[in-house]
Parts: structure tokens; sequence; C-alpha cells
């Protein structure tokens, strides 16, 4: 997969630990704050680094091309599925949510997946993340199947690339 892809308002480009501070940050609203360490945060990214280029795939920075921002990451993962047909994984700062830049970065790394001949792409998502859900349906991904653990119901969505 490319690792640096550009759009109209975005750049793309491989996540590193010099992106720690905001990534740090990102964390902490997911988790409702956090008590992670700015050292553990740049481990984190250090070993997603290796991942990316044992796997060629991984995160990238999402950047807003105006003033070089970083809003987040966007990008391919095995997670639950496997390196033929990966993962599409993204996740902004709240205070870009709802200006399409999720959207924007995802289909950005869908064409990327695309070009390197792969047939499908999934996406995990919980069932209360609706702004995640629209996202998908927008990139065209459809419900496959479910399953419930101890957080609750996990939709598994798939997208057919060819």
């Amino acid at each position: 997969m490319a690792f640096e892809l550009e759009t109209k308002r975005l750049s793309l480009g491989p996540l590193g630990p010099a992106d720690a501070p905001w990534h740090l940050e990102l964390m902490g609203e997911r988790e409702g704050g956090t008590t992670r360490t700015l050292d553990e945060a740049k481990g984190r990214l250090i070993e997603l680094q290796a991942s990316a280029a044992a796997n060629g795939i991984g995160f990238l920075t999402v950047r807003r091309r105006s003033d070089g921002a970083p809003l987040g990451y966007c990008g391919l993962l095995i997670g639950r599925a496997t390196l033929g047909e990966p993962e599409i994984a993204y996740e902004l700062l709240r205070r870009y949510h709802g200006q399409g830049y999720a959207t924007e970065a995802a289909r950005a790394v869908l064409a990327a997946a695309t070009a390197t001949g792969r047939r499908r792409l999934w996406s995990t998502v919980r069932t209360w993340n609706a702004p995640s859900l629209r996202v998908l349906a927008k990139l065209g991904f459809r419900r496959d199947h479910s399953e419930t653990d101890g957080r609750g119901e996990l939709l598994y969505l798939v997208r057919d690339l060819r």
C-alpha cells in the first residue's frame, strides 16, 4: 500500500513517534482520559511503524494540507481480518469530527488498497458508533455479520474492491 497519499484537503503519511503528542490526546478522548505517558505513546507508535514496515500496510497520519494540522489516523490493519483482506480503520480528534475528513481519508486509503490488487476490505465497528457506520456506508461497505462479546455487539462490514 502507498504510504504517502493526498486528497483535495488532506495529506496522509506514515504514522511515527513524532505523532505521539496528538496520538496521546486521541487515546485520552477514546478512553475517557488516559494514564499513559508520552513515552508509552511513542513506544506504541514505534510498534505500529515496525508492523507497517513488515506487513506493507499500516496507519497513516491524516493532516490538513492547508496548515499541516494532524487530525488523526487512517489506514489498514490485519486486526480481525487477514493481510490479503485487511480491515480499514480511522480515528480523528473530536474537534475534527463532522467535517468529512474521515470519509475523505478513508476513500484515499480504499483507493490505495484497490491499487494493490486486493479484492476485499473489512471493517469492524461497534453498533453504537453511528458516525463510523455512516462513513462506511458512504464508502460502499455492507453488513456481513455480527458477534457479541463482553463489550456488546460488533458489526463486521465488508467492501468488494473489484
